[in-house]
């Protein structure tokens, strides 16, 4: 019987926890040498492309198990763990004790730690049930943002070897708007945007209709308008995000994909301040392009929150979406917005991470002139090619939290149409303030 990741989360898909097990821990076995014994897989609503969990080597070595698998993309991925590159940049990083990384059976695995995601953390404080204080979370990330931009600019380089148009990263943008990720030349929408969308039905509370219906069509949330549909924000992304708009150009070394449950919180000891540990590098690099290695962390650690993109039923009670079409015109009106905590994650994003980077690419002339819409279709791609953002039985979307995330997605991606605010403009209004 070959085991494999993908095989793996199909049968947990299925609710065959038992087999998953089984075959887990056979995995386990033949990746650390050892016995394994009391696997427990980690059910959680954060491991969109992956899977990750527990269990014990030998007599009493307790064990963070997390693979990934790709669905469709097996062939292109290649080397995946890269927790070294990070750690020699000087980042703060748990290395994993094992790992393999044969395409369809990548694995990493680290002695398990008692410090909890910092994931878990935040939304224990956005539902009130935190024993961590805001104020060291908070603190927590605007230290880890300035580590961050030093390793970013004393890594920085101009990349002119295109064979690092195929870094992992791509996998995370590009590759899932396309079929061929290879041909640069042939950017027909394939991929993640063909099978999640395109092929799909949206259903938001009071419409329902093929997703090729409405993705023409214009948008206005909360009275305010913007400048893209959804096709052309597509479009764009394909234009902007393509490995062969990006390299030659500036590089950084990054984890590229730090949303927060692949960080550790460390709490406050001995009288050191409370800190931020990544882990689970799978598309780290000495290669990421600069304008693309923070992006995954922007949006999910701050516009994906609270809820809607990775707790749908919370997201459901505690915000509304209504939507009309008005003249050809998709309008929606929503009473979601960033949390106490997110706008904070976001002030200090933009003051201590993307100002002093931007400003460092600036000086040594190496800032695209459209710096912001590259940016802005890595955020839009982030939503929806993470996950399937339409409600339905085969996804974790409700109606609502479908509409708030693609309101999410168009205000991601699009400026709107006059000298109106909203919460990207706001950020990229912070990020010029600052540099």
């Amino acid at each position: 019987m070959k085991i494999s990741a993908g095989g793996i989360r199909a049968l947990v898909r299925e609710k065959q926890y038992d087999q998953a097990i089984e075959q887990i821990g056979l995995m386990l076995a033949d990746v650390t040498g050892e016995k394994i014994t009391n696997v427990r897989i980690n059910f959680d609503q954060y491991s969109l492309n992956s899977l990750n969990g527990f269990a014990t080597m030998g007599k009493e070595r307790e064990l963070f198990f997390k693979f990934h698998q790709e669905e469709g993309e097996e062939d292109t991925v290649e080397e995946y763990y890269n927790a070294r590159i990070l750690q020699d940049a000087g980042y703060r990083v748990t290395v994993p004790v094992f790992q393999r990384s044969v395409p369809g059976q990548q694995i990493v695995i680290y002695d398990r730690v008692s410090d909890p995601r910092l994931s878990d953390v935040c939304s224990a404080i956005e539902q009130g049930k935190s024993t961590v204080s805001s104020e060291n979370v908070v603190a927590a990330q605007i230290a880890a943002d300035r580590q961050y931009a030093a390793i970013a600019i004393n890594s920085l380089k101009y990349c002119d070897d295109i064979t690092a148009r195929s870094q992992p990263v791509m996998q995370l943008f590009y590759n899932r708007l396309v079929d061929n990720p290879q041909n640069f030349s042939d950017q027909k929408p394939g991929g993640r945007l063909r099978r999640f969308y395109l092929e799909g039905q949206v259903e938001w509370p009071g419409l329902s209709a093929p997703f090729a219906h409405i993705w023409q069509l214009p948008w206005q949330i909360n009275g305010i308008d913007y400048r893209f549909n959804l096709k052309q924000c597509f479009e764009q992304a394909m234009i902007n995000l393509s490995p062969a708009r990006l390299i030659p150009g500036p590089v950084i070394t990054a984890h590229g994909d730090a949303h927060n449950a692949n960080v550790w919180y460390c709490p406050s000891k001995e009288g050191e301040p409370a800190g931020l540990s990544l882990f689970d590098p799978a598309f780290a690099s000495a290669q990421m392009p600069a304008l693309l290695a923070e992006v995954k962390a922007s949006f999910h650690n701050i516009f994906a929150h609270p809820f809607w993109l990775y707790e749908a039923d919370i997201a459901l009670e505690k915000y509304s979406a209504n939507i009309a079409i008005k003249n050809d015109r998709i309008c929606v009106e929503t009473d979601y917005c960033l949390s106490p905590l997110r706008q904070q994650f976001l002030d200090s994003k933009a003051e201590n991470f993307w100002a002093p980077l931007l400003n460092e690419l600036d000086q040594r002339g190496w800032l695209a002139d459209d710096w912001e819409q590259i940016v802005r279709s890595g955020l839009f791609a982030c939503p929806t090619l993470v996950m399937n953002l339409l409600a339905g039985d085969d996804t974790s979307h409700n109606p609502t939290s479908s509409l708030i995330g693609f309101c999410q997605a168009i205000r991601a991606a699009s400026p709107p149409v006059n000298d109106e605010t909203d919460m990207f403009v706001q950020m990229f209004d912070a990020i010029r303030k600052a540099m």
